[in-house]
């Protein structure tokens, strides 16, 4: 079924299953509970953590599969988001041609700089293609403001010209639609203590997670796939054999730059504003973080390193002292302003230290990524030779 084994099969099932039951799955605890705060379950949220795997999946076959390491593709997040809302603006709200223009720009724009970027290796390459990122973010900043309205950011305005869509007489910005259907459209399940959400616009953002998921696992098992490792591996022994690499390597850049170019047009189908610190280094950055806190050539790793990351930004970050000072407050005055002391430095503003305790534990302990300790878990859980053999089976780079 879809030419992949049991295993992938299994795979793309999980992921399936996760993106489809978000909003339970996400929600674990009821409304009116203290722990009500650390639920995922909102559509904004959900949406990022679908998107950003997407980005992650994309940056993987790159990474992953080559060792070839960018620090630029927050240029093709940048312009397909760009794309996208000028699609919304000159042509249609609905998102399918803005995401076709999306992918096919941000696939160019990669072809481009893979071209001039991939005549270097190892650190010459990363570099460059930060250069390049540098490069677009500025021309974003300030120099193509007509097309990018510079730091305000690109934004729909009533005066849009939308040819394919009949004439607003609301005298309010329209949303983007998919044939008619809202993607803001958003039903609630109250069951209990517990309220679900079900927004049409994760919905699209997950079963465009789940395709591209997929063709993901097509590339990694495919002979293309095998190709990408054996330039990891040793691409000098493989150019004396007489394998020109570099095609594979562009066509490797080409795809993981349209992967950014689709989570790019995603953001603005969700969120149709898109300034220039979408292309800035920190995004990249992010992306690799994501990557690497997963599980760095694993197939799981970057949805999962991913989720890990959006989810610290979004929930750790809104724990403030109001918050702390009402799940201490039981203790003794001076123990509870000790005990909110130390953990104020942890949530709130100070979220990225606790991320980046996370991801330094991780590198030390799993430089595999936290796939590495599902797999080590799994190995001991099964225990003995068998599950000494499950751990060899499953960490290699194409697992």
């Amino acid at each position: 079924m879809f030419s992949l084994d049991r295993k992938d099969l299994q795979l793309l099932g999980l992921i399936a299953l996760v993106a489809l039951f978000a909003p339970f799955i996400l929600n674990p605890f009821p409304g009116d509970s203290p722990l009500a705060l650390f639920n995922a379950g909102y559509p904004d949220l959900m949406q990022r953590f679908a998107i950003y795997g997407i980005f992650a999946i994309g940056f993987n076959i790159l990474f992953g599969l080559t060792g070839y390491l960018s620090f630029g593709h927050a240029a093709f997040l940048g312009v397909g988001s760009y794309s996208a809302v000028w699609m919304f603006k000159l042509l249609s709200m609905n998102i399918l041609p803005a995401l076709i223009l999306a992918i096919v720009v941000s696939g160019l724009f990669a072809l481009a700089i893979g071209f001039i970027s991939l005549r270097r290796s190892g650190i010459y390459f990363s570099i460059l293609t930060l250069a390049f990122a540098q490069m677009s973010y500025n021309l974003a900043y300030s120099v193509l403001t007509p097309i990018t309205n510079g730091e305000t950011g690109l934004q729909l305005t009533l005066s849009d010209p939308r040819i394919l869509d009949a004439a607003n007489t609301t005298g309010s910005l329209p949303v983007t639609t998919l044939f008619g259907l809202d993607m803001n459209a958003t039903g609630v399940l109250n069951l209990g203590g517990w309220s679900f959400q079900f927004n049409a616009g994760y919905y699209f953002c997950a079963i465009a997670l789940i395709c591209a998921f997929y063709i993901a696992l097509r590339i990694f098992r495919s002979p293309f796939g095998m190709m990408l490792r054996a330039v990891k591996t040793n691409q000098n022994r493989l150019n004396y054999t007489g394998v020109n690499s570099r095609p594979y390597m562009l066509t490797a850049f080409v795809i993981s730059g349209m992967y950014a170019g689709l989570a790019g047009g995603l953001l603005a189908a969700t969120d149709p504003l898109v300034g220039p610190d979408r292309m800035q280094w920190t995004a990249s950055g992010e992306v690799i973080l994501m990557t690497i806190l997963g599980g760095a050539g694993t197939m799981l790793g970057p949805v999962l390193g991913a989720g890990v990351i959006k989810y610290f930004e979004n929930i750790f970050s809104k724990i403030n002292d109001n918050v702390l000072d009402a799940w201490f407050n039981f203790l003794p005055d001076g123990v509870a302003d000790v005990v909110i002391w130390i953990l104020h430095l942890f949530v709130g503003k100070g979220w990225q230290l606790t991320l980046g305790a996370i991801f330094m534990l991780v590198v030390i302990f799993l430089p595999g990524g936290l796939m590495e300790g599902f797999n080590r878990l799994l190995g001991t859980r099964r225990g003995g030779d068998e599950g000494g053999g499950v751990r060899r089976r499953i960490s290699t780079p194409a697992e």
